[in-house]
């Protein structure tokens, strides 16, 4: 799964790896956690790419109120054309969640007891970026209030990840962004295809401080190898 992720910039390369057309403000961010408001990126009727701020955790149309929205962070890449709470965002509202890397645990022993250290992934390059595949939906309250939430599409990990925990997000290679983005795409088992581990070799995993376990904190810190 995905359930914590960092985005610090620089706004400079997050303009530049996803050719985004207009302004926008965030971040920096270090721990970035769901329910919150995440940076997504999405393609307009013509074409152009956009950033918006999106709540985390998927709120499908057809839901009565905003709860399930934190059980609908993720959506498995597997089933992803299926499931009926993904299925309409998988084929016309597809988007791509920006972030310098990504938190996972790890169930380890210390002193006779389990505890879970966190990893921060990132690129094998720092200046690069990751693009998650995700997808969004539009909500409206009965009161009539919109709000639009987003959720990250997972796969199975690659062999860098496997140690750590048996799922990862979906990591698009820039030359598949477009395909991903088109509203007009509906080749289904074109975007099925892209639903894969990323290379294991493109990214470097390493232990980062403990604070990063609580949800309320925010330090540039986290993301520092310990």
């Amino acid at each position: 799964m995905c359930g914590r992720y960092a985005l610090y910039g620089p706004t400079s390369r997050i303009r530049e790896q996803f050719d985004i057309d207009d302004g926008f403000d965030f971040g920096p961010r270090y721990n970035i956690a769901p329910t919150t408001k995440v940076l997504i990126v999405q393609a307009g009727p013509g074409g152009e790419r956009a950033a918006r701020l999106h709540r985390w955790g998927l709120i499908p149309s057809w839901a009565k109120d905003v709860s399930i929205g934190a059980k609908l962070i993720n959506a498995r890449g597997e089933t992803v054309a299926e499931k009926p709470a993904f299925r309409a965002a998988f084929r016309r509202w597809r988007c791509i969640v920006p972030a310098n890397g990504f938190y996972e645990w790890k169930a380890v022993q210390e002193a006779g007891r389990t505890i879970k250290q966190p990893y921060f992934i990132r690129p094998q390059d720092e200046g690069d970026l990751f693009g998650f595949a995700g997808l969004t939906e539009r909500w409206v309250s009965p009161e009539g209030e919109e709000l639009r939430t987003c959720c990250i599409v997972t796969t199975d990990a690659n062999a860098l990840m496997t140690p750590i925990h048996d799922r990862m997000p979906v990591i698009l290679q820039a030359s598949d962004y477009g395909a991903w983005l088109d509203p007009g795409n509906a080749d289904v088992n074109g975007l099925r295809a892209l639903l894969r581990p990323a290379a294991a070799d493109s990214m470097i995993a390493y232990k980062v401080c403990r604070a990063v376990n609580s949800s309320r904190g925010e330090s540039a810190t986290f993301v520092e190898a310990v």
